[in-house]
């Protein structure tokens, strides 16, 4: 039987911590900053986790299912 393969995009953006929650990076925090509130920067800068409703299928893309 081949080699399971992960999705090669999905290893680069999430990361699975010890207690088997995934870790994943903020959207809109790459350029325009200047017209978002300080408040709203604060708060996409905090560590983010998966949905639960995704969970399943980002774990399919990194082989851990």
């Amino acid at each position: 039987m081949p080699k399971m393969k992960s999705n090669s995009g999905a290893l680069k953006r999430f990361k699975v911590k010890k207690n088997g929650s995934i870790k994943r990076g903020s959207a809109f925090r790459s350029h325009i900053l200047t017209k978002m509130s300080q408040k709203r920067k604060r708060a996409l800068r905090g560590p983010q986790t998966v949905h639960s409703t995704d969970v399943n299928s980002v774990k399919a893309m990194l082989c851990q299912a």
